[in-house]
């Protein structure tokens, strides 16, 4: 598996080796010991599966406490994926960076602890996988506001159209409001 660093130093992008012919592919998705020794010494305690439609945009998500990270890629269709470092005493506090996860390209997206993260699905529908390092406790949810002034993310959204939103996410909090991690 080829390692990618990008502006976040902590985040990084997973390229498997893809080995196909004209029957399929075959590719390994995830073996602890390289994972350890080339990005990051953790555990995994869950998997997860999600399906979204067109337009649908999730996040900015994370846990206050029992902070996750996650190891995430996309088994059918096409999402922009953002990570957002909202660790305070970080001098990259408040960046994002993002990927562009797709069935076709296979790539994945590691998101340490102390960041939130969103996705935005591009294509008619995403069922979008991932890992997680903490059982998922819905009392320490968080979410930051997804179009905050402050992040400035890029979202690659389709002409002028406003993303799907659950409530949660259309109400999240403002960085400079959130809580966040010191």
């Amino acid at each position: 598996m080829d390692v990618v660093t990008t502006c976040l130093p902590d985040v990084r992008i997973l390229r498997p080796r893809v080995f196909g012919d004209d029957r399929g592919f075959f590719m390994e998705t995830f073996r602890d010991s390289e994972f350890r020794e080339n990005v990051a010494d953790v555990s995994f305690v869950q998997d997860n599966h999600s399906r979204s439609g067109k337009g649908v945009l999730r996040g900015l998500h994370y846990q206050i406490r029992q902070p996750q990270g996650k190891l995430v890629r996309v088994i059918a269709g096409q999402v922009f994926d953002v990570a957002v470092d909202i660790r305070k005493s970080s001098p990259h506090f408040g960046r994002w960076t993002g990927a562009v996860l797709s069935a076709e390209n296979k790539d994945m997206f590691w998101v340490p602890p102390g960041f939130a993260h969103g996705f935005y699905v591009m294509s008619d529908h995403a069922e979008f996988v991932y890992k997680c390092t903490r059982y998922y406790a819905p009392e320490h949810e968080r979410v930051i506001l997804w179009n905050d002034p402050s992040i400035e993310i890029e979202w690659p959204l389709s002409g002028l159209d406003l993303p799907v939103l659950s409530s949660k996410d259309e109400n999240g909090a403002l960085l400079k409001d959130a809580e966040v991690f010191s």
